[in-house]
């Protein structure tokens, strides 16, 4: 028994330095450019059988914008960031410079009083790991970047530090196949 998932990475609510931990913004306009750009390639996506999204605003309108009509599952939500919530990584570094070294060297580190990456990364998994294996059932989730890259770490059983060596751009997708415990990547060619 086995289930494919594919994630689709949010469409970006602000510019990327502007970006901030726990950004809760929705879609800017050119979010919402980039969703009808890319509709055609994603919109296929949506005759899963199961369709969720992060609990974020920008999550669920780029699953909205896309037909998905997603369910938001509080699992897939982002890294919780603690006291860095609401700041950019520029701002936390000029702050708390030796917490930020330490959050991007050792997985087990939450400096911030949020969530560890290793613990993100397991929430993630955790996630992944309970969906329902019927043999040849289609799910798609709506995701935060970082999500994304936590549920592709986890899949492919690599350290967590690879985590920051992920790049997921907005609206980019990634598809996993497997069940609980046993997952593989699955690349596909355009369509």
């Amino acid at each position: 028994m086995h289930v494919r998932v594919s994630l689709v990475a949010a469409a970006r609510g602000t510019p990327l330095l502007a970006e901030r931990f726990d950004d809760d913004r929705p879609l800017d306009g050119a979010g919402w450019r980039a969703v009808e750009s890319a509709a055609r390639g994603l919109v296929p996506l949506g005759a899963a059988e199961l369709r969720y999204c992060s609990p974020t605003p920008r999550s669920r309108a780029t699953g909205q914008a896309l037909g998905y009509a997603p369910l938001a599952q509080p699992a897939l939500r982002d890294c919780d960031m603690g006291r860095w919530r609401g700041l950019t990584l520029g701002e936390v570094a000029a702050r708390e410079p030796g917490a930020v070294e330490l959050w991007l060297s050792d997985p087990l580190a939450a400096p911030h009083g949020g969530e560890s990456l290793l613990a993100f990364i397991s929430r993630i998994g955790g996630w992944l790991d309970t969906r329902p294996a019927d043999d040849g059932g289609a799910i798609v989730a709506v995701a935060e970047p970082a999500v994304v890259r936590a549920a592709l770490v986890y899949a492919l059983g690599a350290p967590p530090l690879t985590y920051w060596n992920v790049d997921v751009r907005p609206l980019s997708t990634i598809t996993l196949t497997g069940w609980s415990g046993r997952w593989h990547l699955s690349l596909q060619a355009p369509a």
